[in-house]
């Protein structure tokens, strides 16, 4: 399982240390989970979308996540432009 773990808690200056307490986890837990060498429960994954205050698709894929700078480039090669906006 894949996870977006790691990005917010670096966007967000969250330790694992701080978003283990948050949920109710082992500090360690978080570190398998953003290596991927564990999958969390159900319970824990919605635990940690509230925590970020995000839906669970945001944080967690069965398939590799598309890198950010990607997403941020198709995003602006699709968005309308002044000129094309009615």
């Amino acid at each position: 399982m894949h996870n977006r773990i790691t990005l917010l808690r670096a966007e967000r200056g969250v330790s694992r240390k701080d978003l283990a307490e948050a949920v109710g986890v082992n500090f360690q837990t978080i570190g398998y989970l953003e290596r991927g060498d564990y999958s969390p429960s159900l319970e824990l994954a919605m635990k940690i979308c509230a925590f970020f205050g995000l839906p669970v698709e945001m944080l967690f894929s069965l398939s590799p996540f598309e890198p950010l700078t990607e997403a941020l480039l198709r995003a602006e090669t699709t968005r309308p432009t002044p000129e094309t906006t009615p």
